[in-house]
């Protein structure tokens, strides 16, 4: 059982890490001035400096829970990130009363996805990365009891 645990808690890591890797990746970094473009029109304060900040949160937050080290650590980057990102993207209460109902719908999406996301990360604050993670290997050699995928603050 042991092994179906730590290979599910991998996978699921690469699953959830995915899509902040690729926005990174695939949009921010490449597209970084025109992101900054648009950090600027939502009244985001020195956006170029916030959105490399964001990129390093972005990608040190999913590397941090795909190698499951200092998975903790990581999953609070991203839950800032997360948080941040949905008060100033999906703030569907803000809009103006004579937006389209489909925009308004899109935005209540968007933001109720990152609502389940932040509390993905609230889960590995609470639990760790898990079985089959430098965290849990490092407790392990310590302590040499189960690999809980804690860690030390």
């Amino acid at each position: 059982m042991h092994v179906i645990q730590g290979f599910l808690s991998l996978v699921a890591r690469l699953m959830i890490t995915a899509i902040f890797l690729s926005s990174a990746v695939m949009n921010k970094i490449p597209q970084f001035n025109a992101v900054v473009e648009v950090m600027a029109g939502k009244g985001i304060p020195q956006p170029k400096i916030l959105l490399a900040g964001a990129i390093a949160f972005l990608l040190l937050g999913s590397v941090s829970l795909i190698l499951g080290f200092r998975a903790r650590w990581g999953a609070f980057l991203l839950l800032v990130f997360l948080a941040a990102a949905t008060y100033y993207f999906h703030a569907f209460w803000k809009l103006p009363a004579d937006t389209a109902p489909e925009a308004v719908r899109d935005e209540q999406i968007a933001f109720m996805k990152n609502l389940a996301l932040m509390g993905t990360m609230v889960f590995f604050l609470a639990n760790g990365a898990g079985p089959w993670s430098i965290d849990a290997a490092r407790n392990a050699a310590r302590s040499g009891a189960d690999e809980s995928g804690d860690e030390d603050a």
